[in-house]
């Protein structure tokens, strides 16, 4: 069954998760956090990086709703989340999810998701999560084209903030552990054949490494100060490779950033933070 537009608007059951410290301490090394934040890499004086918001929330979305598509052709196209505070270090949520949209890009189809999670005990709202995934091959099937267009454009000038981090050979590993076993990144024959040299690192670790970037320039490593954060992936990253960010402040509490690969292409784009100044 092709992909079906008319399950945009769709909602999902309610799914409930729950992590505990360890969780975070995991995530937290996935992303390359080591023995210089120990805030977040170890469980003494525990913070919890806001790029985890995405792991824990995101759930109760009728994806297996929207049409059969084969998983080798699934990238990350874009990433939102929205915190309405640090998240704790142990906690529940219960998350309802929904489909927003779903565009024909011609040489693919990119489905759009949003899941508000709320805590389990109090009702009160966590975090709210945006993606889309990008299914390649799966276009062509006569549905609107979508926004396009550039959107948070880096100004003319040199950036106010440039971290650089670098990731592991092994980075793949340790991140799938948080959940995404998908084994495009962990098998060579698998990453062969959806047209990859090697296993390539989850946009969502690419992720992670950029908002611990802008966790500790913009907002003093303080998760608390930490709003938003919203961005594009353009390009796969290998593991082994440096990552650099590069941050714009354009307003009081609000940044434009993009990430680079070891070579300087864009892996990143059109990247928007908003934090407590």
């Amino acid at each position: 069954m092709p992909i079906d537009p008319s399950k945009v608007g769709l909602e999902g059951k309610p799914v409930e998760r729950s992590w505990n410290f360890q969780d975070c301490m995991l995530y937290a090394l996935g992303v390359g956090s080591g023995l210089d934040e120990l805030e977040f890499s170890a469980n003494k004086n525990q913070k919890v990086l806001p790029t985890f918001a995405h792991i824990v929330g995101g759930g109760g979305v009728p994806l297996n709703e929207i049409g059969r598509f084969n998983p080798v052709t699934l990238l990350d196209g874009e990433l939102r989340i929205e915190l309405a505070g640090p998240i704790p270090a142990d906690g529940k949520v219960r998350s309802q999810g929904r489909i927003a949209g779903i565009y024909d890009k011609g040489s693919g189809a990119v489905v759009v998701t949003e899941s508000d999670s709320v805590d389990a005990a109090t009702g009160e709202l966590r975090f709210r999560t945006r993606s889309s995934i990008f299914l390649r091959g799966e276009g062509g099937f006569g549905g609107d084209r979508g926004p396009s267009g550039g959107r948070n454009e880096p100004p003319d000038r040199k950036p106010d903030h440039e971290i650089t981090y670098q990731t592991r050979p092994d980075q793949a590993l340790i991140y799938r552990l948080t959940g995404d076993l998908n084994p495009l990144h962990s098998d060579p024959d698998f990453a062969r054949l959806a047209g990859f040299e090697r296993p390539i690192l989850h946009g969502r670790c690419t992720y992670g490494f950029t908002g611990r970037a802008l966790l500790h320039a913009l907002c003093g490593s303080d998760p608390a100060r930490f709003k938003s954060m919203d961005a594009r992936f353009s390009r796969p990253v290998l593991p082994g490779e440096a990552l650099t960010i590069q941050m714009w402040v354009i307003g009081a509490g609000e940044a434009v950033f993009r990430t680079l690969n070891s070579r300087g292409e864009v892996t990143i784009a059109q990247g928007l933070c908003s934090f407590e100044a």
